[in-house]
């Protein structure tokens, strides 16, 4: 595959952000408007402080100080009062549920959706329309095509890795290799749902990237025309069964849609030479920080927001695979870029059993018996490394950053300037008191235990005794051995940062750890609308240079552990919190909410097809 250079997806990327080039000239108006929001943020955190001991999920540990003076604090008490708001639109029956869908989607409910909610009242889900944001914010561009034109754009004719339901029945057709096993995955959870599900055809992306880039402009558009177009249709006009596909299969066969997918987005562009020159790495506060602090979790994640990362991050710099289009067409996967249009699923890792993304399925210890430091394994993956470009890597610049040597060198100036990734933040910059005293090194060495288990350079060493070594980055990196799932639950603090694109352990984190998940990372999922920054886990930003701030805040602070109070509070509320809205039963419902409204979507009377109970209530 022809190498893909920072030049190629940069200019693509750069017609996925709103005003293309013209990006940095809205960023100084974006930046006027996330200062007035910082304000309303402070203003709000301080309403609440009186409030800050009543979050639903861990009251009996303690809460933030009533005159919060640290910025950690003050975000912290924003998102319990977010998560109250959100809690108080819960749906707790039928009508409910129904009435609030059309408020915020202004359409009715899709057909069955009532056995879509009896399902989740019989599992105990809980039930707030928000937390289905994403499927909407995914499909609504998709109202633009006329259903025939879908239909065709979604079939297995048009792809080579598709789940189709017929009859109540889950099928699954692929032609290619599945490498990563995420087929069988899919297809077992729709299996499960099938027998309520309408006809349908769901072309699947098996790659660890993303692969749609519509242009912004026609995205845009696209999506004010859905918007402008959008009503509650009439009791009397409302259908209430879908048509199904066996008619249409029978239609005669048309010419199969050609996606034209392109292999490589740099094709017949020169690269730019860049990776030679030191890193473009800011250290300022990052923008939309409140503090320094990540504020504003979507925000933090968008490329077009932090021009930097074109050089700090392995996604735009050379991918492992890459296979892209700029058509719309309807293909499902597991995450993906802001600016990308794939339609999200549950990524297939959150569904498998593999101890690698699921531990062994047990719990961490108690709080009290975790060590109160930082551990991470993983591999030097986010794309191919090389030579002349693993200093602008992300996972390489994280792991540097967290090792105490590579730190001390970097405070003393000695460490070499070609084996650099990072810049440290400007003494008093986040108030770290061994920042200050020049001991930074030596106090992360104590605390933190981060490394990679294989150096993943490209090409591979010819030889398989060096497969986990690299030529390149030797001198600057220690490989150790792995550390089991569950063994690394007996720390206290668990960063995870992408690989290739997500990181599929973020799940398991959440959910069995019991212990604070840092989460830095790029890629949206599935169930970003139902988790709160700084109530369920710990956001940092994607240049990683908050991390020091994050860090002295909850281990180093002389607060007679005050600050680990509230550290094992988030823990707390974090696996308490993913083990009501994480569930494989939570999965199962979004994905049957997606097929639901995907399925109405390829229907010809979509206009008038929904649910209601009572032709004549509303």
């Amino acid at each position: 595959m022809t190498s893909v250079t920072l030049t190629g997806i940069s200019r693509r990327f750069s017609r996925s952000c709103p005003g293309g080039n013209r990006v940095l000239k809205y960023l100084v108006l974006a930046t006027t408007i996330l200062t007035c929001t910082a304000v309303y943020f402070i203003y709000e955190a301080l309403t609440f402080a009186g409030r800050a001991d009543q979050v639903h999920a861990f009251d009996a540990a303690p809460s933030v100080s009533q005159e919060p003076e640290h910025p950690i604090e003050k975000l912290i008490i924003y998102a319990q009062a977010e998560q109250r708001r959100l809690l108080s639109k819960q749906s707790h029956n039928l009508s409910t549920a129904a009435l609030r869908y059309q408020e915020r989607r202004g359409r009715r409910p899709p057909p069955e959706f009532d056995a879509w909610f009896k399902y989740a009242h019989e599992h105990d889900a809980i039930v707030v329309e928000d937390f289905f944001d994403r499927i909407y914010d995914d499909l609504n561009p998709f109202w633009t095509l006329e259903p025939r034109e879908l239909r065709r754009r979604s079939g297995p004719r048009a792809h080579e890795h598709v789940i189709s339901v017929r009859k109540r029945k889950a099928i699954l057709q692929t032609t290619h290799a599945d490498p990563m096993g995420r087929m069988p995955q899919w297809h077992r959870l729709v299996e499960e749902l099938a027998q309520w599900l309408p006809d349908v055809d769901l072309p699947v992306n098996v790659m660890d990237e993303s692969r749609l880039l519509v242009p912004w402009e026609e995205i845009n558009e696209r999506v004010q025309n859905e918007a402008a177009a959008r009503r509650v249709a009439p009791p009397s006009e409302v259908r209430t069964e879908f048509t199904g596909l066996p008619a249409i299969d029978s239609e005669p066969e048309e010419e199969p849609f050609d996606v034209h997918w392109i292999d490589s987005p740099s094709r017949n562009i020169s690269p730019i030479d860049i990776y030679h020159d030191a890193i473009d790495m800011p250290i300022a506060y990052p923008r939309h920080s409140f503090s320094g602090y990540v504020q504003n979790w979507t925000l933090s994640k968008d490329p077009c927001q932090h021009p930097h990362l074109r050089s700090l991050h392995g996604t735009f710099i050379e991918p492992v695979s890459i296979n892209t289009a700029q058509s719309l067409i309807p293909l499902f996967g597991g995450s993906k870029l802001r600016q990308n249009n794939d339609i999200l699923l549950p990524p297939a890792m959150y569904l498998s059993t593999d101890e690698l993304y699921a531990g062994r399925g047990g719990r961490g210890p108690k709080w009290s018996q975790k060590k109160a430091g930082v551990v991470w394994r993983g591999v030097a993956s986010g794309g191919r490394n090389k030579a002349e470009t693993w200093t602008h890597f992300h996972r390489h610049r994280y792991v540097q950053m967290l090792n105490g040597t590579a730190v001390h060198a970097a405070e003393t100036g000695s460490l070499p300037a070609e084996g650099t990734t990072f810049k440290l933040p400007a003494q008093g910059q986040y108030g770290v008191v061994a920042s200050g005293n020049g001991s930074l090194g030596g106090w992360l060495s104590n605390v933190t235990d981060v490394a990679f288990t294989r150096l993943e350079c490209f090409p591979l060493p010819s030889t398989p005794a060096d497969e986990t070594l690299c030529s390149y980055t030797n001198p600057y990196f220690e490989v150790r051995p792995p550390i089991p799932m569950h063994a690394q639950y007996g720390f206290k603090y668990l960063p995870d940062v992408d690989g290739n694109s997500y990181s599929g352990r973020f799940r398991a984190f959440l959910h069995d750890s019991g212990s604070v998940v840092l989460k830095a990372t790029l890629y949206d999922e599935w169930h970003d609308s139902r988790l709160m920054p700084w109530l369920h886990f710990v956001p940092f930003d994607n240049t990683y240079i908050d991390v020091y701030g994050i860090l002295d805040f909850f281990i180093a602070a002389e607060d007679n552990g005050v600050h680990d109070k509230l550290a094992e509070r988030i823990a707390g509320e974090g696996r308490v919190w993913a083990n009501k809205v994480l569930r494989r039963a939570d999965m199962a419902l979004y994905v049957w909410r997606l097929i639901l409204e995907f399925a109405r979507l390829c229907d010809d009377r979509r206009d008038v097809l929904g649910w209601i109970d009572d032709l004549n209530s509303y």
